[in-house]
């Protein structure tokens, strides 16, 4: 049994000890919010917070604290966004298509569909009209794009002048309505209000997935989607551009009224 002034002294203490983690806490957040490591400085708060509910101080010092958590997870937030976001046309990089179409294969019970996009002759555009001209109109492009998605479909740049639209959900004639839809819009959209002279089409290739399949002798189902869209979106370029290619029962296709007038040229996976 111990006597009770050293009980007194341990008790005395333990508060002390918790208030040293707590401003030893305190002293790593700050340091790593410094550094920009959101998350670390983050946790460190929170556990100091943590410590001071415990130890049942006062509200001025919570309430500081609190405060403290909730900016870094703000700049987290916004750390986070930023890295997975194109810093030019403020759509999703490739970084963050990767991983959703990813998780998107791996979860999903209905279709999914993904478009990848091209845009005709930007080469042109940016020779002729500068590429602060060019800059603008792949912004308005992801507009343009973007509009009309369903639920958690989005749009990621996909590189250069090249972008994905993921469509989850939706049955293989809707992501084909919806892409040809989109082409529409770019194609119709007025562009010579941003230069006189200036004329932006895309061409576009829609690959459809009905259920994963997984096998360990064939490319992953993201990969395998990515490649099909691909071909298409090759299809569509040598078929006259400014076009949407699918495929219907196994065979290339034209949506829209391309599909009437022009002739398709055979799809060849991963040619560009």
């Amino acid at each position: 049994m111990r006597h009770p002034a050293i009980a007194d002294r341990a008790e005395d203490a333990e508060p002390a000890d918790a208030a040293n983690l707590v401003s030893l806490h305190e002293s790593i957040g700050a340091l790593l919010a410094s550094r920009g490591q959101y998350r670390q400085a983050y946790q460190h708060l929170r556990s100091a917070l943590d410590l001071i509910s415990e130890l049942g101080t006062g509200p001025q010092i919570p309430e500081q604290l609190r405060r403290e958590v909730d900016r870094l997870r703000r700049e987290h937030a916004e750390a986070h966004e930023q890295s997975i976001r194109d810093s030019l046309t403020a759509c999703y990089n490739r970084r963050y298509l990767d991983q959703r179409l990813g998780e998107l294969l791996g979860s999903r019970d209905t279709g999914l569909a993904v478009a990848l996009v091209d845009l005709d002759w930007f080469k042109q555009v940016n020779d002729t009209f500068g590429h602060l001209v060019g800059d603008r109109v792949l912004q308005r492009v992801v507009e343009l794009l973007a509009e009309g998605l369903p639920e958690l479909g989005f749009c990621a740049r996909y590189g250069g002048e090249e972008f994905a639209l993921v469509l989850p959900g939706v049955d293989r004639a809707t992501a084909v309505a919806l892409v040809e839809a989109a082409r529409a819009r770019v194609e119709h959209h007025p562009w010579s209000s941003l230069v006189l002279g200036l004329r932006v089409t895309v061409s576009m290739g829609v690959a459809h997935e009905c259920a994963p399949r997984v096998a360990e002798d064939t490319p992953r189902p993201a990969e395998r989607l990515l490649r099909e869209a691909d071909a298409l979106l090759y299809t569509a370029k040598q078929s006259g551009r400014n076009a949407v290619a699918h495929l219907l029962d196994g065979r290339a296709h034209l949506a829209g009224a391309a599909g009437g007038r022009r002739a398709v040229a055979t799809p060849r996976a991963g040619a560009r």
